[in-house]
């Protein structure tokens, strides 16, 4: 009888929810903040991406700043946020678009796969959409890929999953 393979899923998401929550914190933060008192400060989230809103630069990046700090206590990973170009906004305010990226794209999925391959380890790749399959017998080999994983310089954080 064969030795059944091991697997696990490399995947980037970001817990939209999560997200929602760091919103909600963040404005009721700009609202009571003495600093934002008569600012038009704003954020919302629209589909798959969150709009900042404030009077100047300077006040985009203090918004900027909070919303950080409540992403990152939430654990959204801040490095799948993608700042747009800043453009002026009717009012005299800016506006500020950040993507929220999720799933690996083809070239991060490419120096994951060659890192796998050079450190020669028994297990094979397969790359789904945007994720990765690693499948291979021995569990420390996945694990050794884990490792090599999370030290390569990736535009995405990423989650391993359904580890089996």
């Amino acid at each position: 009888m064969a030795a059944k393979d091991n697997s696990f899923d490399i995947v980037s998401q970001i817990n939209i929810e999560e997200v929602k929550n760091a919103v909600q914190i963040a404005l009721k933060e700009i609202t009571n903040r003495f600093d934002f008192k008569g600012s038009k400060s704003d954020m919302k989230l629209e589909k798959e991406d969150l709009i900042l809103i404030s009077d100047d630069d300077f006040k985009l990046d203090q918004v900027k700043d909070v919303l950080t700090a409540k992403l990152i206590k939430r654990e959204v990973p801040t490095k799948n946020l993608q700042y747009e170009k800043v453009e002026q906004a009717a009012g005299n305010t800016v506006r500020q678009r950040v993507i929220l990226k999720s799933g690996i794209d083809r070239d991060d999925a490419k120096k994951i796969n060659n890192a796998v391959k050079e450190s020669k380890l028994k297990v094979k790749t397969q790359i789904q959409d945007d994720q990765i399959r690693v499948t291979g017998k021995s569990r420390d080999d996945l694990q050794q890929v884990m490792q090599i994983v999370r030290e390569l310089p990736l535009s995405v954080d990423v989650q391993f999953i359904n580890f089996r």
